[in-house]
């Protein structure tokens, strides 16, 4: 069933436009997330500090968690995103330290 955009409920449209907004501000969220991870991965190569800090990613998953029940979010969904979003700034850290190091 094909309909234009202007057969569409309004309220659906309302919606739509919201989740747009939305995910253009998880998009800018997560650059300025990963700009800050990134002058981390820094200070720890330059530090001589391991890429990965599993106690720290212990409090954060443990702290994501919580604020997703606290939201009624699911906090398995909330645990697993936030594991993609380390790995892929491990990943940022350990190509850092390579550079820092002369690799």
């Amino acid at each position: 069933m094909n309909m234009s955009s202007s057969s569409l409920p309004k309220e659906l449209l309302e919606l739509r436009a919201s989740i747009d907004n939305i995910d253009a501000a998880l998009i800018h969220m997560l650059a300025e997330r990963f700009r800050c991870t990134k002058a981390v991965g820094v200070l720890k190569a330059k530090n001589g500090l391991a890429p990965a800090d599993p106690g720290r990613e212990k409090q954060q998953v443990e702290r994501l968690r919580s604020l997703a029940l606290d939201s009624d979010l699911d906090p398995d969904f909330a645990e697993k995103f936030l594991n993609f979003i380390v790995k892929e700034v491990i990943r940022h850290h350990e190509t850092t330290a390579a550079k820092e190091n002369g690799g």
